[in-house]
């Protein structure tokens, strides 16, 4: 690893804050909530529910949404953190040039061939959708938990994960009809 390189608890304290200042002005859908509250759910939902202490993890996590919604793009993580990292945060990115439904199949695809962590990541980003959706936007945060839940697979790393968002998807499935 370069010496530059960070790791474990820098790491993660780095991604938070790259995470917030490079979703400084992002809004999330209710137009209020500042975007970058999103992405520090999702490491709290890994940390907190899925009982994820790995910090790498939860670095890739805070910056799952970077490559994706910023200018970062994956050699600047790889640079700063690490290729692994980069890996994970890059596996979580759709390639927005494209149009959507050849989109969607070639992101589900991407995360299919990743490592578990982005697929554990993944887990935990439509875990925190679903917490937060509200009127027309909760069946298509169901649908895509069941997707990320598909994509699993068997993993055994993931099925702790599985099953909280199984448990949230019968919550707000309750809570809707």
């Amino acid at each position: 690893m370069k010496s530059e390189q960070l790791s474990g608890d820098l790491a993660w304290q780095q991604a938070c804050d790259l995470a917030a200042r490079r979703h400084e002005h992002q809004r999330r859908d209710n137009g209020v909530t500042p975007y970058a509250s999103h992405p520090m759910r999702v490491a709290l939902t890994l940390s907190a529910i899925f009982g994820v202490h790995d910090e790498r993890i939860l670095a890739a996590a805070m910056m799952h949404d970077l490559i994706e919604d910023t200018t970062v793009d994956y050699d600047e993580l790889a640079e700063r953190f690490d290729p692994e990292i980069a890996g994970w945060v890059s596996a979580m990115s759709k390639d927005m040039r494209m149009e959507h439904d050849a989109r969607e199949a070639a992101y589900d695809e991407q995360l299919a061939a990743a490592a578990w962590p982005a697929r554990l990541i993944k887990l935990g980003d439509v875990f925190d959708n679903l917490s937060d959706a509200t009127g027309d936007k909760i069946k298509s945060c169901i649908e895509k938990a069941h997707r990320a839940i598909a994509l699993a697979g068997d993993e055994l790393e993931l099925q702790t994960a599985v099953t909280h968002l199984k448990e949230r998807i019968a919550s707000v499935e309750s809570r809707a009809s």
